[in-house]
């Protein structure tokens, strides 16, 4: 393990200030837990602090926007995107406005902070919105990457992180090489005869590690870091070859990757076997062991054949 999602973020950002001045970092109180706690000593001149106030967050986010800065607004997406929505939809998505959402401590992995700071619908909120590019990368390295591609994008973007150091893809011996990150591209990490495995943030590279090595080794499996735009086709080409899948996310059953991938086979007018890995409708509890909520409210209904 080399850290957390969070971690190859705020290396990233502090790199990316130091290269562009036109890069500013905002938070909302959380500059330690979402890792820019650097960016004010380093920065002083282009760091924000707006204190708890996520609407805050996001207008001024929009303003130093409109005055020609690459903004990277950070919180825990159970506070941005989900209490200041309707800020982000009305001054940063209708305005176009080129600032990046940062949404750490994201999905059942943040653990011991409960149900209420678990944030499950932050997909499903993001991906509504028109011209909001929506990523989450699998692991830390990942993370640093998209950070940087983001930077180079115009536009209103949401970065998914989460909290725990977790696996590195890097950490298992897949059998093709890697093309490079790239935004609205699945990433396959493995090529395979007999089953697809899809899924996004660090819960795949987990996933891989409690199945069965003869099982994954055999399948095509696709990293899906970027949920918008969101490219189906190397899916279902895949899902031509062997038409059954495994779908993993940290995210309710509604609204996340399953659904975006459910409407693309039902609209190519596959017939296949489906198995969905996600929280169903519910909300998660607190655990010091991140991974035993995964494997209480997303692991326990797989179904190995």
């Amino acid at each position: 393990m080399k850290g957390s999602t969070r971690d190859g973020f705020g290396r990233a950002l502090c790199q990316l200030m130091a290269e562009n001045e036109r890069i500013v970092a905002i938070t909302a109180d959380l500059r330690t837990s979402t890792r820019i706690g650097a960016c004010p000593q380093r920065f002083p001149d282009r760091f924000f602090e707006v204190g708890v106030a996520e609407q805050n967050l996001a207008g001024i986010a929009a303003g130093l926007a409109l005055g020609g800065k690459t903004v990277f607004a950070t919180s825990f997406a159970c506070f941005s995107p989900a209490i200041n929505w309707a800020q982000i939809r009305q001054s940063i998505c209708y305005n176009n406005l080129n600032v990046k959402i940062v949404g750490s401590h994201a999905g059942l992995a943040t653990g011991p902070d409960g149900a209420t700071h678990q944030a499950l619908e932050d997909i499903a909120l993001t991906t509504v919105l028109p011209k909001m590019t929506v990523v989450a990368p699998a692991d830390s390295e990942q993370a640093a990457t998209l950070t940087r591609l983001l930077a180079q994008k115009p536009g209103p973007a949401y970065l998914r992180l989460t909290r725990p150091k977790t696996l590195e893809l890097d950490s298992f011996r897949f059998n093709i090489a890697w093309k490079p990150l790239r935004l609205g591209r699945p990433q396959q990490l493995n090529k395979g005869t007999g089953l697809t495995i899809v899924g996004f943030g660090p819960i795949l590279p987990e996933f891989l590690h409690i199945m069965p090595p003869q099982k994954w080794q055999r399948a095509d499996i696709f990293n899906v870091h970027t949920l918008k735009p969101f490219n189906p086709a190397p899916i279902l080409a895949s899902l031509k070859r062997h038409p059954q899948i495994i779908v993993v996310e940290d995210h309710q059953r509604q609204g996340g990757l399953g659904s975006l991938l459910s409407q693309a086979i039902a609209k190519a007018g596959l017939k296949v076997k489906w198995q969905h890995l996600a929280v169903n409708d519910q909300f998660g509890h607190s655990a010091r062991n991140f991974r035993a909520l995964w494997r209480r409210y997303i692991f326990a209904n797989l179904k190995l054949v």
